[in-house]
């Protein structure tokens, strides 16, 4: 019966009021992506247990380390015998042996793996008590207020807690790294060991396989957090992020989590004003090889509407005085986005193109230019 209802649910999406969305969970939240902003909320602010959720952060500060060339994916990370005693979900690392970074970061995604968790956070701050440190420190960087971990996996343990509003802020900060949605989003893989072996493994987040367009992220159980969910879905160019805590089981964790989504697909959608790219016209460089460059937006413009909303937007461009040489992504104004005259967003005006510097006789072909061209005036 279980499984007939969650059929029916992913065929046909529940117009529901948002209160009736999730009366199971002790907390749930629905949030839009490029936005932030909240769609349903449920006790947003309580303080629960997030189970493997946890991992949402470690997750984050592994992703930046990677970005930020402290670790690189090839690397090969040594196993220690703290990582490879860890209790719960697990891959059964053996103790004394390296494992690729990119295995690791594969085995926490799809199979919640503690002890791959653990040997990441030794690889990257030395201890898991360092990397804890960080892990509490960049989210009250994020903004979350009622958020304080213990630990790198999520296992039960006192003072670690979090919520289901400061889980969406880590969930929307990780999505920055679209890489993590390759890993996320595999529904089965081998994990390749050193010594040959390979052990299979499953995702957690059954959702991966059957609901459409949901590609993360992280799912969470003890006996303290019950059964917990931050998902994320995309479907024409919106991408929600949905939160369920302290859920009585996994069936019913998945069937609120449905709803929540059907509910915002159903209801909302994200118009695209202006395209990235864009041509918005010219800016003036001074001392540039090209006197006029073309401007645009690095990202789309966008707002997020109700489903029969048809609202008009307009856009002003505050440009600033620049010199060459300039390269594309280097900030050369504003875009200001208005709706009925309030400034909704504003954009970095950036180049379409790399301007190099004016040389000498560049500066002079343009002088000689503009005296006879005054002269014929």
């Amino acid at each position: 019966m279980k499984k007939i209802i969650l059929f029916i649910l992913l065929l046909f999406p529940i117009f529901a009021k948002a209160e009736d969305l999730t009366p199971n969970a002790e907390s749930g939240i629905l949030i839009e992506y490029s936005t932030g902003k909240i769609l349903y909320s449920k006790k947003i602010d309580e303080k629960l247990a997030p189970a493997s959720m946890t991992k949402i952060m470690t997750l984050l500060l592994i992703m930046e380390a990677v970005e930020e060339g402290k670790i690189n994916l090839d690397n090969n990370i040594p196993i220690s015998t703290n990582a490879s005693s860890m209790g719960g979900s697990q891959v059964f690392l053996d103790p004394n042996t390296e494992m690729k970074v990119e295995e690791l970061i594969k085995s926490i995604a799809i199979a919640s793996a503690n002890d791959s968790a653990v040997a990441m956070a030794e690889a990257i701050s030395g201890t898991t008590a360092n990397f804890v440190s960080r892990m509490n420190s960049r989210a009250k960087e994020l903004g979350c207020k009622n958020t304080n971990f213990k630990n790198v996996h999520g296992l039960d343990e006192e003072g670690h807690y979090s919520t289901a509003y400061d889980m969406s802020l880590i969930a929307r900060e990780l999505l920055k790294h679209e890489q993590i949605l390759k890993y996320t989003s595999t529904y089965e893989a081998y994990l390749n060991k050193p010594n040959g072996t390979s052990t299979w493994m499953v995702n957690t987040n059954k959702l991966i396989k059957y609901y459409t367009g949901l590609d993360g992220l992280k799912t969470g159980f003890t006996k303290t957090a019950g059964y917990c969910l931050t998902s994320t879905a995309k479907r024409n160019d919106m991408r929600l992020i949905s939160v369920v805590m302290k859920e009585p089981s996994s069936q019913v964790r998945n069937s609120e989590t449905i709803s929540l989504l059907n509910y915002g697909f159903s209801n909302y959608k994200i118009k695209t004003i202006l395209k990235k790219d864009q041509n918005l016209g010219t800016i003036e460089v001074q001392n540039g090889k090209k006197e006029l460059a073309d401007i645009t937006i690095l990202e789309d413009a966008t707002n997020l509407e109700s489903i029969n909303d048809n609202k008009e937007y307009s856009f002003n461009i505050v440009t600033d005085k620049v010199k060459a040489p300039l390269k594309k992504g280097d900030k050369v104004g504003t875009l200001e986005l208005t709706e009925q005259g309030t400034i909704i967003k504003r954009l970095n005006i950036t180049v379409k193109e790399n301007i190099s510097k004016a040389n000498i006789w560049d500066l002079y072909k343009r002088n000689f230019k503009s005296i006879i061209i005054g002269s014929i005036h």
